[in-house]
């Protein structure tokens, strides 16, 4: 079902939600099984497994040796049996480590073997800077398997979603890649209680607006708020979209706000070139939506450079609610 069902509202963390939404499926599914490295006893490198190996044992709860490559490729196997892994990656940068299972098997298997099989398997991948873990650990990639035929790939930006894509990717029959911003998982929010799915492929409007469209992902979404409040203030209402799912892209609803306001701002963490807001702009100048836009397209994404590990720095090579605001005060004055 796609509907949340009535429940009062409560909080919980972002992790606290993706922890939920694992303990269900374990619960009510004996084919779900979680595999990663550390995420037994020690509860996962961001302690989002937490203690659900007390509750159902090693042979549920599964941690892998140090082997990216190898973790992953067990995973995909047992997709292919019949199970529905869940495989966690420490940080998301490791998923080059395992680029070999992932993007030449995952993803290939279910076209290659002519449909006779899929590949149910769900990968977590904590991403993003802001924790000063530098070059190796701080990356934004959801771009390089959004490139790829056979991954689905989302990005939740709230505790709600969080859960409820999880729960969504574990009932697609394809591989879903899930990028969870490290920087959010100890954001507070509204999360309904029980099962309840999230839908792949919709993007949500987190913010109504008239003047201008930003489109943004993860932790971008917070920010894209933050300042469209700031803009508010000023006379000029922006609509911030939440994409939440990078592949396949909600097409709709991104061309239906820019025929609206006529001015778009790209806003996402991974490098700008060749990144989401690439795609999002494509997107829009190859449709009808680009004969009403009144200036150009904005991208703001990450600096071509590998993540500092300096603070400030690692700041300054990533958009900030500063450069949210001079982007949409010059599309919405004409500046551009």
């Amino acid at each position: 079902m796609n509907a949340h069902p009535a429940s009062p509202l409560r909080e919980l963390s972002y992790a606290e939600a993706i922890r939920e939404a694992m303990d269900l499926a374990l619960g009510s599914d004996p084919r779900v099984v979680l595999m990663g490295e550390d995420i037994g006893v020690y509860g996962g490198a961001f302690q989002v497994t937490g203690d659900l190996v007390h509750k159902y044992g090693t042979d549920r709860v599964m941690d892998t040796p140090i082997s990216e490559l190898g973790g992953a490729g067990v995973a995909v196997g047992a997709a292919l049996t019949g199970l529905r892994p869940i495989f966690e990656f420490q940080f998301s940068d490791f998923a080059a480590l395992a680029m070999e299972q992932i993007v030449n098997q995952a993803a290939k298997l279910r076209y290659m073997l002519g449909g006779a099989v899929s590949v149910p398997l769900v990968m977590r991948f904590p991403a993003g800077s802001g924790t000063g873990a530098a070059a190796q650990h701080s990356q934004s990639l959801e771009a390089w398997l959004g490139h790829v035929p056979g991954l689905k790939v989302v990005q939740p930006s709230t505790p709600e979603d969080a859960k409820g894509l999880l729960l969504a990717a574990l009932e697609d029959p394809d591989p879903v890649m899930i990028f969870e911003h490290k920087i959010l998982y100890k954001m507070k929010g509204h999360v309904p209680e029980g099962h309840y799915t999230t839908p792949i492929g919709k993007a949500a409007i987190r913010r109504p607006g008239k003047d201008l469209t930003i489109v943004a992902t993860a932790i971008m979404v917070h920010k894209a708020l933050e300042a469209a409040a700031t803009l508010e203030a000023e006379g000029i209402s922006a609509e911030v979209i939440d994409l939440r799912t990078v592949r396949p892209m909600d097409r709709e609803t991104v061309l239906a706000s820019v025929r609206k306001t006529g001015r778009l701002v790209c806003v996402y963490e991974g490098v700008k070139t060749l990144g989401v807001g690439a795609e999002v702009s494509a997107m829009v100048a190859e449709s009808d939506a680009f004969d009403f836009l009144d200036a150009p397209i904005i991208r703001l994404g990450g600096a071509e450079s590998p993540i500092p590990y300096n603070p400030e720095l690692e700041k300054a090579v990533v958009p900030q609610v500063p450069d949210i605001l001079d982007a949409a005060r010059k599309l919405a004055k004409g500046r551009v």
